[in-house]
Parts: C-alpha cells; sequence; structure tokens
C-alpha cells in the first residue's frame, strides 16, 4: 500500500488594532459585543460614488510584520480590486493587493519535537504578506420549521477594517508542524502589538491549503482549501480529516477534485463548499480610487528600529546568558508582558533561575487561579527580588514563603511587611532547634527504637515533627542537620 506525506500552506488572515478602519474614518469596534450595523460609512457600505483612503497606520503595523518576518518591504505597492458576490461584501468586490504586495519573501523558525522529544528546527518560507479589507459578518439563523424558514442576517460593523494575510509556502508537513507555525505568528503578532490573539472574537482566522502525495515524489498533488479554521484545534483537526479523506480518496483509485471546503465544527469533519478559485475568477485590477502606494527607505528603516525584541531572540538570550533552560526560556517569552516582568525582576538583582522557578511554579498558579494578567497584578518585580532574598538570608523557609507570596498577591503587601506583621521569622538558633529535637526524641520513644532498628524512613517523621512544634518556622536545614547529629550519636552508642 502506498504511504502518503502531506504537503501544507497556510494564509492566516488577522485583524489590525487600528482605531479606524483601512479606507474610511468608522471607529473599529468589537464585532460580537457592538450593537450591528453602527459602525458604517457610505464608504464601507459600497455607496456609489465614494472613495476610499488609505490607513497610514495600518499600513506601519504591516510593514512592522513584514519585517519581523525577515520579509523584503516593497517600495511600490498597488491596491487591487477582487471581484466575487456574496452578501458580507457590500461592493461585490474586496480591496486587496495582488501582484505588487507590502512585503515578500521572508521565513519563520518553529521548533517542533520529534519521537525522542527532541527540538527540531524548522524555518518555513513566507511568500507574502499584504494588506486588505476585512467582509462583513454573517449569522445564518435555523428555522425549526424546515429550511424555507432558514434566514442569514449581515452585520457590516467588520466591513472595512484594515486585515493582514500572511501567505506560507507549502514547507509544512503535518498538522503539528502547522499547529506550532500558527501559534508562533499569533505570538510575534500580540509581541508587535498589532492584534489581540482573541481568537473567540475571530481576529485571527487561519485557512490551508492541504494535499498529500506518495512518499518519494516530487510533484505536488491536487489541494483543497479548508476555510475559516478559528482556532488551533479546528486548525489541527480540519488538516488530518482533509488529510485522510483525500488518502482514502486515492486508495480507492479516484482523484481528488480541487476544492473550497468548509469545516464542522460540530461533525468534525470538511465538506465542500464551491469549486476552488483561481486567481483570475477573481478579475483582480489596480482600484482605479487609489494611488500606487509608494514607502521610502527612510520609513522602512524607521519601523525598523522600533520593533521590539522578539520571542526567539528572548530565548536565545536567556539560554545563553541567563542559563535559562529551553522550557524555562519558551514558558517566560511565551507574553511579552511576561517577559518584561521577568526582565524587570532580573535588573531589580534577582538571580535569573530564581526569579524563573518562583514565577513559573507558584506566581503563575497564583495568577491562573485569579484570572488576572501579569499587568494587573499587586505583586511588582522588586517585591519578589524581595521575597527570594528573605529566603536565601534563611529569614523564612520555602514554605512559609509560598503563603507570603499568596498574600502579597492578595493584599499588595511586601513581603517584609508580612513576615513582620505575622511573625513568620525562620528559627535558626541551633540551642533553640535542638532543644525541640530533643523534646521531640523524649515524648516519641516508640519512633526513635524503631528508627534505631533500622526503619530509616523515620528521620523524615521526625524532621516532620520539629517543623510541626515551631509552627513552621523552624530552618529546615538547620533541623535536619542537628536531628541527623543526633540520630548518629545515639546509633553509636
Amino acid at each position: 500500500m502506498k504511504v502518503y506525506e502531506a504537503i501544507i500552506g497556510l494564509e492566516v488572515h488577522a485583524e489590525l488594532l487600528t482605531a479606524s478602519k483601512m479606507f474610511c474614518g468608522c471607529q473599529v469596534v468589537d464585532s460580537v459585543t457592538a450593537k450591528p450595523n453602527t459602525a458604517v460609512c457610505p464608504v464601507c457600505l459600497g455607496m456609489p460614488g465614494m472613495l476610499p483612503v488609505i490607513n497610514q497606520r495600518a499600513v506601519e503595523m504591516a510593514m512592522r510584520v513584514g519585517l519581523a518576518l525577515n520579509c523584503t518591504i516593497q517600495p511600490h505597492n498597488v491596491f487591487a480590486r477582487k471581484n466575487y458576490f456574496y452578501p458580507d461584501l457590500p461592493k461585490a468586490y474586496q480591496i486587496s493587493q495582488y501582484e505588487l504586495p507590502l512585503a515578500t519573501n521572508g521565513w519563520l523558525d518553529i521548533w517542533i519535537e520529534n519521537e525522542d522529544g527532541q527540538a527540531i528546527e524548522r524555518r518555513i518560507r513566507v511568500r507574502r504578506v499584504h494588506l486588505e479589507e476585512d467582509t462583513g459578518k454573517l449569522t445564518h439563523l435555523e428555522s425549526d420549521q424546515g429550511s424555507d424558514n432558514t434566514r442569514s442576517l449581515v452585520d457590516y460593523n467588520r466591513s472595512g477594517v484594515p486585515l493582514l494575510e500572511i501567505v506560507s509556502e507549502p514547507d509544512l508537513t503535518s498538522e503539528e508542524e502547522a499547529r506550532y507555525y500558527a501559534m508562533k505568528l499569533r505570538q510575534i503578532l500580540r509581541y508587535l502589538e498589532v492584534n489581540s490573539g482573541d481568537m473567540e472574537k475571530g481576529v485571527i482566522r487561519f485557512e490551508a491549503n492541504v494535499s498529500i502525495r506518495p512518499v518519494g515524489d516530487t510533484e505536488l498533488g491536487t489541494r483543497t482549501e479548508i476555510k475559516n479554521l478559528n482556532s488551533f484545534r479546528s486548525l489541527t483537526d480540519g488538516i488530518s480529516f482533509e488529510r485522510r479523506r483525500q488518502e482514502e480518496v486515492l486508495l480507492s483509485g479516484s482523484r481528488v477534485i480541487q476544492d473550497t471546503m468548509g469545516w464542522s465544527e460540530v461533525r468534525r469533519e470538511t465538506f465542500s463548499q464551491r469549486g476552488k478559485e483561481e486567481a483570475h475568477d477573481y478579475r483582480y485590477f489596480p482600484d482605479p480610487d487609489l494611488p500606487s502606494l509608494l514607502i521610502p527607505e527612510d520609513w522602512i528603516r524607521e519601523v525598523r528600529s522600533s520593533l521590539v525584541e522578539l520571542p526567539d531572540m528572548r530565548v536565545a538570550h536567556y539560554m545563553g546568558n541567563l542559563e535559562l533552560n529551553r522550557y524555562e526560556a519558551n514558558v517566560l517569552t511565551e507574553e511579552r508582558t511576561v517577559a518584561e516582568w521577568f526582565e524587570a525582576a532580573v535588573s531589580a538583582g534577582g538571580d535569573p533561575k530564581a526569579v524563573a522557578k518562583w514565577m513559573i511554579n507558584t506566581l503563575f498558579s497564583l495568577m491562573n487561579e485569579s484570572k488576572l494578567s501579569i499587568g494587573n497584578i499587586a505583586v511588582k518585580p522588586a517585591d519578589l527580588i524581595e521575597l527570594i532574598t528573605l529566603v536565601d538570608r534563611a529569614t523564612i523557609n520555602n514554605n512559609t514563603a509560598k503563603d507570603v507570596l499568596a498574600e502579597m498577591f492578595s493584599t499588595g503587601k511586601s513581603a517584609g511587611l508580612i513576615v513582620r506583621e505575622h511573625g513568620l521569622a525562620q528559627i535558626s538558633d541551633e540551642e533553640s532547634i535542638d532543644k525541640l529535637i530533643a523534646q521531640i526524641m523524649r515524648d516519641n520513644p516508640e519512633q526513635l527504637a524503631a528508627y534505631l532498628d533500622g526503619k530509616d524512613q523515620l528521620k523524615g517523621w521526625f524532621v516532620g515533627q520539629v517543623m510541626k512544634a515551631s509552627q513552621g518556622k523552624a530552618n529546615p536545614s538547620l533541623v535536619n542537620q542537628l536531628l541527623s547529629e543526633r540520630l548518629a550519636a545515639l546509633d553509636h552508642q
């Protein structure tokens, strides 16, 4: 039986976080919460005689993305009309870019795990990044009285919102690679603050071009396109289903038909929507109402100089200079605000490994429980460093420090103040701890005898009893040291 491999290319559509629309002055509103058809004007409704004007801020944001994806910014750009008829497109054409897009020939590196759990780097080429306008939003209402009563409603608030399309080359070979690429791209868009990444609101959507071919062949198979995948799960499941469907078609002796596919969230399967269009079907031609967009070199340099440090650069810095492992570096760079918080803590004098441990193991848990982002918590980077310093100086132990951090998180008080208010300072006086150990031994002769008879695990029990008697304030390392000395002395009698 033939073995097939998948060849996948992704088209990613991301709404840009501008205040106004792409070609008019209408405010960009939340398409989920805003009242339908209130953020509209004659331009974005496609009324006759209305003239579009290019949004400069959208162009700048698109340039930022193109440069972050290692693309070449084209100095000569042309907006074109993409002609097709659909109820959510009021002009019966979409203003987009075709032959002369904003940015071309870039790449994005992703890391994937192989079967042995090792991280392997893959470079995915980016064919083009171009600007266009979003369409309206259709809502289909199914009636329980039969298909004749089904209605479709259209909301044009989203019509004309600046939309960035990022097109990869067919370099992806599995649904997992596609998911890693999409996640990495979303992360970069959020780092650049050009897209919120809120997939539930449809501000970023994926379309996957999928084909298969026998392993070893170089010729591409017939592709299908899966439209409007709006989550990473849908992207992964959609590609997986379509890949298996095409395999079954070829193994049955039939041929794959070039098609545009939809994805059913209910049935978890693809379905045919219409025959796959080619570029000529859209009858692209330059928009006569918009002049060519000429981008000077000094503007490109200005945008390039304004780019923030991107995730890959931070990961390399954290691993190479701060000696974090890849897991720690990846977690701390997932969100730009988290990375900046971590770096502020290190700049405040924190040891990078210790800061990373406290953030990942404890602070993130508190954030998840309270559903707060790091920018909205009461604990500041310097506050965490104060807490870590108290642990390093043996003023409090690790267990106490976790309780202190929880109170810092809920009250905004400093670590030192909480320790003083509750009398949490650790007991590090040898004489006091030794007296506690002696008392515990006197009060528990049976356990002591069992230990001396070879039940070594009881040593941990004695440590626990001492910690309990001291209300958790005894220095654990000193407890272990003094207990070991006393037990060793008894062992040699």
